[in-house]
């Protein structure tokens, strides 16, 4: 089946352009112009991905993520913005986007973003990846998709998991900026990184006793960040 994508934007012109794109690579796609007809689309059409902008009418695109996540909706969204400000950036990012792009920006740049977090989510979680990854009194069912800290589930939206666990993966290793983005997302992000950050201080905010001084989520300066703690027994072992 065709993947369907929800595409909401109040510029017709956008809209049009988007979605001639996105069906000539073979995606399903209808267009909304305001914020509450998302919620309006959500069961009729059930789409595995919305592109969402941040201005539009009645509900503004950080509303419309904030209670997406508020209604436990994990579907990914990519949010478009004219806005240059890195504080409306990141203001997408803190009430649940996956990804954000700046307009102008190329329709094949979009195609990409989104080809790139179907693969993850298709390969995540997976038979080879139903682990539990034990750090301290930290624990990450890999294929459950579920976080445990001192024996309580924390809630973790879709892409500060799959970040978690990459991180777990690849304990006390340095990973640079890039080569989370490329191994959370899938992709080079050229330019301004501060999309991983943002997410890292989001994982602190919710594993760390004080984000200030983290124990597990360790920057290395200049370079990037490394996963540290105390190992428990049977850090990789099988569920």
């Amino acid at each position: 089946m065709r993947k369907k994508i929800l595409v909401v934007d109040d510029e017709p012109s956008i809209s049009m352009l988007i979605e001639f794109n996105l069906k000539l690579a073979g995606y399903d796609v209808r267009c909304v112009s305001d914020g509450e007809a998302v919620f309006d689309m959500l069961k009729p059409f059930r789409p595995d991905l919305i592109v969402l902008d941040l201005m539009l009418p009645k509900m503004d695109g950080i509303q419309v993520c904030r209670e997406l996540r508020k209604q436990n909706n994990a579907v990914p969204i990519i949010m478009l913005t004219a806005l240059q400000d890195v504080t409306d950036k990141i203001a997408g990012l803190d009430n649940g986007a996956d990804d954000y792009m700046t307009k102008p920006f190329s329709p094949q740049e979009l195609i990409s973003r989104i080809q790139a977090i179907f693969r993850r989510l298709q390969t995540l979680p997976g038979a080879a990846e139903d682990l539990i990854y034990s750090i301290g009194s930290l624990q990450v069912h890999a294929e459950q998709r579920e976080v445990y800290l001192d024996g309580k589930m924390i809630e973790l939206t879709p892409k500060e998991f799959e970040l978690l666990l990459f991180l777990c993966k690849h304990k006390g290793k340095v990973l640079s900026r890039q080569q989370l983005l490329h191994g959370v997302w899938d992709y080079h992000f050229l330019g301004d990184t501060r999309i991983v950050d943002v997410h890292i201080s989001h994982l602190r905010d919710k594993i760390e006793k004080n984000a200030r001084t983290p124990e597990y989520i360790m920057t290395v300066r200049n370079v990037g960040y490394k996963m540290h703690g105390p190992a428990l027994a049977g850090e990789s072992s099988l569920a």
